[in-house]
């Protein structure tokens, strides 16, 4: 392989890396901070009438701000391209005041939005990652493990099932096609995926 196309593999292959990494660990930071913006702003909302609910509330957006901050850098470190770091309004009095005002931070509730609305996206970039990498490695191998499945009424795969064609031998090479054409186009599907997730970040995140 010449010296250039291997650098460009290498290229191509450390950012796939890094864009497959960065799908696959947002499904969990999205779980986790979707149940933390929930509960917290649930809790929050129930208890303003007994007081405590707006240290509640305050504390929720306080997490979103942390959040926000992760994935900004998470962003950065997919992209290569920095977040514009936002600006959030001076914490101003003591005790209670100190809790409502904080509740007053515009940037405060977009970090909190994202924490919401990120995880539908999340899930979605997740399994169309899992889909076109594992599940194209696991149709490129069918040929190895397709005599594990069952075979009730003798039919002999998805071929046999849709169009009635009864081949071991079609069968194996229908499904290994299809791994094929997952795994080639694997890489220019997670690009998308994360340019998707990333632009989401961008579009809540950032002030317009």
């Amino acid at each position: 392989m010449p010296a250039g196309a291997a650098v460009k593999y290498q290229g191509t292959s450390s950012r796939f890396g890094r864009e497959l990494a960065y799908l696959l660990s947002g499904l969990p930071v999205g779980v986790v901070a979707f149940t933390v913006a929930v509960t917290g702003f649930s809790l929050g909302v129930g208890g303003l009438v007994a007081v405590f609910g707006v240290p509640v509330l305050a504390g929720t957006l306080a997490a979103a701000r942390g959040f926000a901050r992760g994935e900004r850098a998470r962003v950065a470190a997919v992209t290569g391209r920095a977040m514009p770091e936002p600006s959030y309004r001076e914490p101003r009095g003591t005790g209670l005041a100190r809790w409502w005002h904080a509740l007053g931070d515009p940037q405060a509730w977009r970090d909190w939005t994202h924490m919401v609305v990120a995880l539908p996206v999340r899930l979605l970039t997740f399994s169309f990652a899992i889909t076109w990498t594992l599940g194209g490695l696991g149709e490129l191998c069918y040929g190895l493990w397709s005599w594990s499945l069952p075979r009730d009424g003798g039919e002999e795969g998805i071929l046999d099932l849709a169009f009635g064609i009864d081949s071991t031998v079609a069968d194996i090479a229908f499904n290994t096609g299809v791994g094929v054409l997952l795994l080639a186009t694997a890489v220019p599907m997670v690009r998308g995926l994360t340019a998707l997730q990333a632009g989401v970040a961008r579009g809540v995140l950032v002030r317009a």
